[in-house]
């Protein structure tokens, strides 16, 4: 990512298609703890100041960009909102499959008996409805089965400023 051989432009295509979906492999699964969310940042954010390199102050030093320079370049779809876009198309993907299908019903199950003491575990269902309720759509399971409209609401979450 540092040669000079390259372009900016040709290292972006190569994070963006080999990089990053090793990286995402399987994140339609995920549920994200902050510290995840805080890790998949990181990462991104280092890949991304070796590919654009340092920026020169009017008085002559250089110096690493800014995270929001690093926004303004790759236009807030940073890798975080990427994996919720994901997540919120295989929502979209189950919803729309027939109840038999073993991906629904595990999806609408609802557990019986105790659960262990404690707090309860962060669930996948629950991540995706507040990153929907943040985006502020309603009607979201009638929406989930239309595709051509799920997939504009899916693309708006890539850079949704508040995912």
């Amino acid at each position: 990512m540092k040669s000079r051989v390259l372009n900016r432009s040709s290292k972006l295509k190569i994070y963006k298609s080999l990089v990053r979906p090793i990286v995402n492999y399987g994140c339609e699964a995920w549920t994200l703890t902050n510290r995840d969310e805080q890790y998949l940042r990181i990462f991104e954010r280092r890949i991304l100041r070796k590919i654009f390199g340092p920026v020169q102050n009017e008085d002559g030093f250089w110096r690493i960009r800014m995270n929001y320079e690093l926004n303004d370049l790759i236009k807030n779809a940073n890798i975080v909102r990427f994996v919720k876009s994901k997540r919120m198309a295989w929502l979209g993907h189950v919803m729309r499959m027939e109840g038999k299908r073993i991906p629904k019903r595990v999806l609408e199950w609802k557990p019986t008996g105790r659960r262990n003491g404690g707090r309860p575990r962060k669930r996948r269902i629950k991540d995706i409805k507040e990153d929907i309720q943040i985006m502020g759509i309603r009607g979201w399971r009638k929406l989930c089965k239309e595709r051509v409209e799920w997939k504009k609401i899916t693309e708006k979450a890539k850079t949704h400023s508040g995912l």
